[in-house]
């Protein structure tokens, strides 16, 4: 197998923009459910950084920084998504239909809860698993399984 080259410029550039595009990606999970976003659009800019992260050092940095199975984020996005669109039907309302919470957090002030949230964590997750199998496949750690 030959030596992977690395180049200082994308190594340098992936350090920089990381931090940034994963606050950015958290951001558009958080507003989602009252702004344009979502766990979607969240996702897909978290999968960016992966992806940016693959091309800069190969699979063994994002084996690194991101040590969890692509199936077990899968698997765990899923669950919470249904899980919250069945949750609805408990009080007998619509699937999916989305319930709020308005809690007093002392330093904060008021907080108001959405279950539209906790479901949009649930897709940003199985974005985020579906890109980092994406990236093993790419690195042949799927096939050898």
């Amino acid at each position: 197998m030959r030596e992977r080259r690395t180049s200082f410029v994308l190594e340098t550039g992936v350090i920089t923009v990381s931090a940034p595009l994963l606050a950015f990606s958290l951001y558009l999970l958080f507003a989602g459910h009252n702004q344009p976003g979502g766990g979607f659009a969240g996702g897909l800019v978290a999968g960016i950084t992966i992806l940016l992260a693959w091309s800069a050092g190969g699979l063994e940095v994002v084996r690194r920084v991101l040590p969890i199975r692509s199936t077990v984020l899968m698997g765990a996005g899923l669950i919470v998504a249904v899980t919250v669109g069945l949750a609805a039907a408990i009080p007998g309302l619509a699937f999916l239909e989305s319930g709020y919470v308005e809690l007093s957090v002392p330093v904060v002030g008021k907080v108001k809860l959405v279950s539209a949230l906790v479901f949009d964590i649930g897709v940003y997750l199985v974005i985020v698993g579906i890109t980092l199998a994406l990236v093993r496949s790419f690195g042949g750690e799927e096939s050898r399984r």
